[in-house]
Formats: structure tokens, sequence, C-alpha cells
């Protein structure tokens, strides 16, 4: 029966995970006699899906899943769709990512568990958010957080390269959530400007973990070829290991090529020119780009995987220096499920945990919830829930800030070479060429 995972209980069973109201030892004479119980959102939510004709058909052909509404499609990949959708209790908008499972072969199905599994470890203001996972038997379903402002590609295809100023703040966002990931020993290995989403305020998100795997050393070898390949580094066209962290690196270095330029680094009309272009390195930084930029784009888009910069060396560098964020570059870790009251948490986490559990409370969501629901699985309604009120508090609380430029770093030494340079080409009586 559709619907029917969320089956409410009788009034006489203990509570379950899916049950929607707590343990009762009333007997039956006693239970006539009680007036009828005033039902929560959760509850009538449940019974909805289990008895209302209009949900369960909605539930049939799609319209709904599990606890979201389903809307307009906003994308699609090679095996799956993403469309809009708002959860029918919070009214919070999410991508819902669908996947035919008939089309998936053994391979595209380790990819999903691989994706599935980095994104359960991933909790950054920079990278989307996985709320909840949905099985039907024909399909799965991915919720995840909701951007809203489109793709880094279609942006600059069409309203062109991006300004300096914001070209840093673009980059600083993407380089801290590389950053984070590399550090949990997570390695992207498919990033390109069609992966990198904005919020509608202009917080940047990286997305799309399809071809992600996590190592258990950031210097294990690898050796599947991955990911676009304009954005492809060199090791990867040889018939050899590759280590993940540097190909990243080279993709976030052809990733800053195109926001500053507009253009692609490496362009050709055929596989074999474009691999030979990418081997060779051969690409030109067009003059105009200032100077800083040249030299990180240059530190970066190196052959040699060991001789490109480290990430910590992009984070220094001179053109990121006037970049400033509002929020650490790794956070602690996934704040813990919501405690009783008289836990000893820091007082910033124990806001946090009040106002989802005041949240959870008004919808109808117990402690007999909680307590059967350790909010880990992500195939489980409660998780979702929990998931997207904890990154709601979050927002409430600038973690979808943007980092500022605070302009231009005071140096002794570039201030002479300034004056100098303004003294020269001033001069009445010569030109220093």
């Amino acid at each position: 029966m559709p619907g029917g995972q969320y089956q409410v209980a009788s009034i006489k069973c203990h509570h379950s995970l899916y049950s929607l109201t707590d343990s009762s030892d009333v007997g039956p004479e006693e239970e006539e006699a009680d007036p009828p119980l005033r039902l929560t959102p959760l509850q009538k939510l449940t019974v909805d899906m289990c008895k209302d004709e209009k949900t369960i058909k909605e539930l049939i052909i799609g319209r709904r899943v599990g606890f979201y509404k389903v809307r307009g499609e906003i994308g699609y990949g090679t095996f799956s769709r993403v469309k809009l959708a708002f959860h029918a209790l919070t009214r919070d908008k999410v991508a819902l990512k669908i996947l035919d499972r008939m089309r998936l072969d053994a391979q595209a199905q380790r990819l999903l568990s691989r994706e599935i599994s980095s994104m359960e470890s991933l909790q950054h203001p920079n990278v989307v958010r996985l709320y909840e996972v949905v099985e039907t038997p024909s399909r799965l379903y991915l919720v995840l957080e909701y951007a809203g402002g489109g793709d880094l590609h279609n942006r600059i295809c069409n309203e062109g390269k991006l300004s300096d100023s914001i070209s840093k703040i673009t980059f600083a966002q993407v380089l801290s959530a590389i950053k984070y990931m590399h550090n949990i020993n997570i390695i992207h290995r498919d990033l390109k400007a069609e992966n990198v989403l904005f919020t509608i305020s202009g917080c940047v998100k990286v997305a799309d973990f399809g071809f992600s795997t996590r190592v258990s050393n950031c210097n294990n070898a690898l050796d599947t070829f991955c990911g676009s390949p304009p954005y492809a580094a060199p090791e990867l066209f040889r018939d050899d290991c590759y280590l993940g962290p540097p190909v990243d690196i080279w993709a976030m270095g052809v990733l800053l090529f195109f926001m500053v330029t507009g253009t692609m680094p490496f362009r050709a009309e055929t596989m074999g020119k474009l691999r030979r272009c990418i081997m060779e390195c051969s690409y030109t930084v067009p003059p105009w780009v200032p100077g800083p930029c040249q030299r990180l784009i240059k530190g970066i888009l190196k052959a040699a995987p060991s001789e490109r910069y480290a990430v910590d060396q992009m984070l220094g560098c001179d053109w990121l220096l006037p970049v400033e964020f509002p929020w650490v570059l790794v956070p602690p870790e996934p704040a813990s499920p919501p405690q009783s009251p008289g836990s000893s948490e820091p007082s910033d986490q124990e806001e946090v945990e009040e106002e989802i559990r005041g949240s959870l409370e008004e919808l109808g969501v117990t402690v007999e919830h909680l307590r059967n629901n350790q909010l880990k699985d992500s195939r489980s309604p409660v998780t979702g829930l929990y998931r997207i009120l904890l990154h709601r508090a979050q927002k409430r609380r600038g973690c979808d800030c943007l980092p500022v430029v605070r302009g231009m770093v005071r140096d002794p030494k570039r201030e002479g070479l300034r004056a100098y340079r303004g003294l020269r080409h001033t001069s009445k009586f010569c030109v220093l060429s």
C-alpha cells in the first residue's frame, strides 16, 4: 500500500520508529471514553499518506516522495534528473536527485554508494548537504540542499567573466570546500564549473559527488579516469596511477582560468588534440589578468603533480590575501542529536540543539522518536527532518555568509615599487622602457 512504511500505529502499541503516539497502557474501555486526540503535524501527514486518497494518488504518480512534495525539473545528468521539492512539514525547498534503479549497472551502483557515503561525511558551508535518501522499488531519491542561484558555468556563459573581486570570493569558497574535503580524505574528482552552484545570496556550494572517493590516506594511489576531459589533469591521460589531491587542484586551476577570462585554458577540436594540449601544459594567460592571479594560475597548472601549489599555498597567495572568511575554514564535527537539558555542551551548541528540539516538538517528533533514531541513518524521514532543521539553525547563525574582500593589503615593498613606477612614467624629461 502506498505510504505503508509510514503506517500509523495503534494507540495501544508501544512506540516504534515511525509510531505517531507515545506508548500507552490505556485499556479499551478507557480508550473509548477519551475525547479524540488532536493530531500533531507529523501525525496528520502520516495519516494522510495512509488514508487520504489525494495524498496516496500523489505518492503513486510521483508528485510526492516520502515527506516531500515534488515540483518541476531543475536539472539532469547521465543517470539522473533533479527536481525541485519541498518538505511537507517544514516547507523548506530541497533538490530531489532521482535515479532510475533499472538503469544502474554494477559500476553505477558502486559510484552511487560512494556518493552517498561521501556526502554523509560532509558538513561544510560550501558543500551541498545530503538530508535524506528515499528508496522505492523502481527509484532512489537523494534529498539535497537546494542552492537556487544557478551554476558557475551558466553564469559565465550568460554574463561573461567574473570581476576580480567576485572571482576572489567565489574561488576562495571552492578552495575552502576542497581543503575541508582533503582534510578528511575525500577526493572530488569531478570539479568543474557545472558543479559549482550558487545560493540566492551568492554563497558557493560544491556539488555532485558521483565520482568522489574516500581514501585512507591522501597519498594513496588511484587508477580510475574520472571527470570532464577539459578539467582533467595530465596524469589522468597516462596509463598509470595518480594521487587524488593534485587532480582536484589542477581542476581548480582550470576553474580559476575560466572565472577570470571567460574561456577555457585548454581548447581543441578533437579529444586527441585536447589530450595533447593538456599533457604539454600548453596555455596562455591573457596579459590583462592581474599579476597575482596570473602567478596563482601558473602555480596550479603545472604538468608535474609534485610541482603544483598545495591547498595551503593557494590560501596564502597574494591574490587571496585580501579575502576574509566569516567562519573557520574547517568547521567542527557535525552537530550531535539533541541532548537532554542537563548535558554539558558549549553554549552555542546548546542554543542550536534547543532551537531544533523546540521545532521538532512543535511538529510532533517526540523524545521516543529521537531515542529510536540516532539520526545517522539517511534513509529515515526523522533524520531528514532533523538535518533540515539543523541546517536552518546553522544558516541563521551565519554559516552561509559570504567571504569579504577587505581591500588592498599594505606591503611596504609593494608601495615603494608602486611609487617608483609612478615617478618613472610621469617624468617630463625621459621615459625608461
